[in-house]
């Protein structure tokens, strides 16, 4: 299913579902659904019990007479890998430094701002003062139980699904602030976007992929499993003009990689917990110096698009 959070036209925060270029408004299909994301992915066992019930419900809605939000406006926390070889060495280059050993030991993340999310068509302020605001292409998962000391082989009963996300950073600001060794903050935390919808895990069983170290040599230092991968195409385009073409098979480590990863040391992972992918190879404007597109400026326009997925469209304020 590919689950949405809108906006009626009674102004009213609902959550649904999109049937084609229809939308069902959950709560109004059964009275028993709830009316918000985070309620239904604490229980989402039961609700779609529920869903599998309903006997085709009719659409309350086209999809252009809703206002499309953030699929989960109120994650319980952010974390935000960097999952993807080929953006390590490339931005590692572009900021004049070298890939630490430790990165190909453990997968590494910081916690972004979870209150700071934004959805689809949102308007996006750059921050006041910056002159290198960048974008960053990734997938994101959606944590739908709560564990803690998960490992990697059992980590798909945790997931409850899949979303776009960009990982908005202010470029200048964090070359200044990362000069102290204690991860990105002010860079990062002033936009996190996601959408359009929410794509059930179940959704994604027909991308799922195996690479071959023996195949692909430039994956030989890929850790243990090589099967927890999508052939997921990820695009993203500047004001309509193609940046990136990437494809999600190629990170390095993996969501159930990472999950054991924040979940070790008796460290709980929460329903409505979200994880970020890192950026997929060039999906950033620094991995070029912004030679291929200069820093974003009032009046870009951003689309970011995983095969499966959908479109990710924001506009810079």
């Amino acid at each position: 299913m590919k689950l949405i959070t809108f906006e009626n036209k009674a102004g009213e925060s609902r959550i649904g579902w999109i049937d084609n270029v229809s939308v069902v408004d959950m709560n109004l299909a059964d009275s028993r659904l709830p009316t918000d994301m985070l309620a239904f992915i604490d229980n989402h066992e039961e609700y779609f019990k529920i869903i599998k019930e309903l006997v085709e419900p009719k659409p309350h809605y086209f999809l252009n007479e809703v206002k499309l939000l953030a699929p989960l406006p109120n994650p319980r926390s952010f974390r935000d890998y960097i999952g993807f070889e080929q953006h390590m060495l490339n931005a590692s280059k572009s900021f004049g430094h070298t890939v630490g050993a430790a990165w190909y030991e453990i997968p590494i993340f910081y916690f972004t701002n979870h209150h700071g999310v934004f959805g689809p068509n949102d308007e996006i302020m750059r921050p006041k003062g910056e002159e290198k605001l960048d974008i960053e292409l990734e997938m994101a998962v959606i944590i739908g139980k709560k564990g803690k000391d998960i490992k990697a082989e059992n980590a798909d009963d945790y997931i409850f699904g899949y979303t776009v996300f960009n990982d908005w950073t202010a470029r200048a600001i964090q070359k200044h602030e990362m000069t102290v060794p204690l991860g990105p903050h002010k860079g990062k935390d002033f936009a996190n976007a996601i959408g359009p919808c929410i794509v059930t895990k179940d959704e994604f069983e027909k991308y799922r992929c195996s690479i071959s170290r023996e195949s692909h040599p430039e994956h030989l230092a890929m850790p243990r499993s090589t099967t927890d991968r999508f052939d997921l195409k990820m695009t993203s385009r500047i004001n309509g003009e193609t940046i990136c073409e990437g494809n999600y098979k190629t990170v390095h480590w993996t969501f159930p990689q990472m999950m054991e990863r924040a979940s070790e040391n008796n460290v709980t992972l929460m329903p409505g917990d979200i994880i970020g992918s890192g950026t997929v190879g060039w999906g950033s404007l620094i991995e070029n110096n912004f030679s291929v597109h200069k820093p974003l400026e009032p009046g870009d326009i951003v689309e970011l698009e995983i095969e499966g997925i959908g479109i990710l469209k924001n506009i810079v304020i």
